[in-house]
C-alpha cells in the first residue's frame, strides 16, 4: 500500500506548525494508495473529528490533543485513530488492519494509538485517559 505524498506533507505541518488539529485519511483501493480525505482546522475539536469518520467506512486518523496535566502543565500529543466500524465492509477492514502498521510508520511523531470499531471506544474521556 503506497502512501501519497500529501499524508507525510499534512501530518509534519500539523505535528511542527499546528495548523491543523487532525486528518483523515482513507485508503483509495483503486489507487492502492492512502490519501487525505479531510483537513481539521486548529480550531476544530475532537467531536468535530469524530464526526467526520463515516459510521459504516474505515478510516485512518490523527488529532492532536492538547490537555493540562494533574501538575497543571500545558501539553499536547498525537493520537493515531484507526477507525474500523464493525458496519464496515470485511474486506475494507482487512485491508486498512493490514496497511496501519506500514502507514503509521510513515508518520513520524505519533505518540499514542487508538483503536475503534464503535464511537464509545474512542470517546473523549477515553482520549484523556491514554494522555495522561
Amino acid at each position: 500500500m503506497a502512501v501519497h505524498d500529501e499524508c507525510k506533507l499534512k501530518f509534519l505541518e500539523l505535528k511542527a506548525k499546528r495548523n491543523f488539529r487532525f486528518i483523515v485519511f482513507k485508503i483509495n483501493e483503486k489507487l492502492q494508495q492512502v490519501t487525505v480525505e479531510k483537513l481539521g482546522q486548529p480550531a476544530d475539536s475532537y467531536d468535530d473529528l469524530t464526526a467526520s469518520l463515516p459510521p459504516n467506512e474505515c478510516r485512518y486518523a490523527v488529532f492532536d490533543f492538547d490537555f493540562v496535566t494533574d501538575e497543571n502543565c500545558q501539553k499536547s500529543k498525537i493520537f493515531f485513530i484507526s477507525w474500523s466500524p464493525d458496519a464496515s465492509k470485511v474486506r475494507s477492514k482487512m485491508l486498512y488492519a493490514s496497511s496501519k502498521d506500514r502507514f503509521k510508520r510513515e508518520l513520524d511523531g505519533i505518540q499514542v494509538e487508538l483503536q475503534a470499531t464503535e464511537p464509545s471506544e474512542m470517546s473523549i474521556d477515553i482520549v484523556k485517559g491514554r494522555a495522561l
